[in-house]
């Protein structure tokens, strides 16, 4: 006799207590082996996938695409021990198909490996190495007493007036009577589930007509439009009429112009960007200080190395590799504070995060052991985290455990800004566009690369000397590199 386990939404690390369910992978009815991927799913930090630790078939899902879950709320129930027709996994007939041995295999050792599994984690700390495969099997009514007994019906749960999720949604596509709706980004459909909009009556703009971001917000803001004029017309008439307290809602505003509000929740990764920059101007009592330096010296020297050969050098690898050198001269900038304890807490490595601007938002990729890095690898590995961060696949891992941030808002085209602290880090470095400005240069008026430098400090660790003797530095550096030869 099979044994149903049900899987929990399981703790993603990092102070993480929710997760909204992007794409289902799996359907009532699949086998699915130990560790494979079940669900797709967003936190506050990053798009992933979670792995199912029990191998055999779904039975049961629970939440519609759309649907935010805690952790520890069911997320599917697995049949162990049987196959995808309802028969034991050791049953002789006809049970020696792929599908079958696919349940076998991720039932193998019987109830001692459904009670253990690979436990509740996320994909890449599981058990199994090899990716997994996954079949689809559908479920067969078994007779009883000769006659064919139904298959019991998804559970799912949702919000009132979230609308039944589509056939076809385990392929990141919804299918309508006549075929299939040609999207492939999650984000896409989520822009159009959140707005009520009906992806069936768009004609998409990309290859093969498939729906693209764009086309969704054409659809809103046409939409929009049409609102604004049906209120119009409909509220033209009562004009004249005085404005009543039903009708200005008991305060004396009107309330004719709600039609063009519009209200973004604040959840997700913006709403974690929202609790974390208020919890830093809260707790952090922070000061900024700013430097223009000449960074022709350091442009030549880039430009150099990269016409020596070999992999190329980013700017901000420069820079992260200054930073590394300005936070070995100046530890107390590596720090962070324990307020429960009164302490000052200094690391001796550096783990170098760096804002990184996606479609989500602004998420903060973190370098692990940046001080032991050269411009090579930390151009590369800077390139895989900037790529990860707009694919939407960085774990939390990567995204936490930072001792310092280097900020580069330069590339939106500003010279200055004053940085918020990323909490609980102690300090952020900001750099600016390089620009060809006016600057004397040995004695006489020149046009030279500029950028501005700031630093925003935690003033509980460090005071203004040692900020900007941090910054003194890094200004130093960017317009005499040769001076980073000193240091190491």
């Amino acid at each position: 006799m099979a044994q149903v386990l049900e899987f929990k939404l399981p703790d993603l690390g990092e102070g993480l207590t929710e997760a909204e369910i992007v794409r289902w992978l799996v359907e009532v009815g699949d086998v699915v082996a130990v560790d494979q991927p079940v669900v797709e799913v967003e936190t506050a930090k990053a798009m992933v996938e979670v792995p199912c630790p029990y191998g055999g078939v779904v039975t049961a899902r629970f939440g519609a695409e759309g649907t935010e879950l805690p952790v520890g709320a069911p997320l599917l129930t697995v049949a162990v021990g049987e196959t995808a027709d309802g028969r034991p996994a050791g049953d002789g007939s006809g049970a020696g198909t792929a599908a079958a041995d696919g349940a076998r295999d991720g039932a193998s050792g019987g109830r001692e490996s459904a009670a253990e599994g690979s436990g509740n984690v996320l994909v890449g700390y599981g058990t199994s190495q090899a990716p997994a495969r996954r079949r689809r099997v559908r479920p067969a009514a078994p007779a009883v007493n000769g006659r064919s007994r139904a298959p019991e019906p998804v559970r799912e749960t949702r919000p009132a007036g979230t609308p039944q999720a589509a056939p076809g949604a385990r392929t990141g596509r919804t299918a309508p009577a006549d075929g299939p709706v040609p999207v492939i980004s999650p984000l896409v459909r989520r822009l159009a589930r959140e707005n009520g909009l009906d992806l069936r009556k768009l004609a998409g703009s990309g290859p093969d007509g498939l729906i693209l971001r764009a086309d969704v917000e054409h659809a809103l803001r046409a939409a929009g439009t049409q609102d604004r004029t049906e209120t119009t017309a409909a509220t033209a008439p009562a004009a004249t009429t005085p404005a009543t307290p039903a009708a200005t809602g008991g305060s004396g505003r009107s309330t004719a112009g709600a039609a063009s509000v519009t209200r973004v929740p604040l959840k997700g990764i913006r709403g974690a960007v929202a609790d974390k920059l208020s919890r830093s101007r809260t707790e952090i009592p922070d000061a900024t200080c700013w430097v223009d330096a000449d960074a022709t010296e350091l442009m030549r020297t880039r430009a150099a190395m990269n016409a020596a050969g070999g992999p190329k050098i980013s700017v901000l690898a420069l820079l992260a590799r200054i930073c590394t050198a300005a936070l070995a001269r100046f530890p107390e900038l590596n720090a962070s504070v324990d307020t429960g304890a009164r302490e000052i807490v200094r690391y001796a490595d550096v783990h170098l995060g760096f804002a990184a601007q996606t479609e989500r938002g602004l998420v903060v990729p973190v370098v692990r052991d940046a001080h032991t890095r050269d411009a090579e690898s930390l151009t590369a590995e800077f390139a895989r985290l900037t790529e990860a961060a707009r694919a939407g696949t960085l774990t939390p891992g990567e995204l936490t455990g930072g001792t310092f941030t280097l900020n580069n808002y330069g590339v939106f085209g500003v010279d200055g800004s004053t940085p918020i602290i990323n909490h609980p880090e102690a300090a952020m470095l900001g750099v600016g566009r390089i620009v060809p400005k006016p600057w004397v240069h040995e004695g006489e008026l020149a046009v030279r690369q500029v950028v501005q430098l700031s630093l925003t400090f935690d003033h509980r660790v460090c005071d203004g000397g040692t900020a900007g003797g941090f910054l003194r530095y890094v200004a130093d550096c960017v317009e005499q590199p040769a001076v980073l030869l000193r240091t190491v």
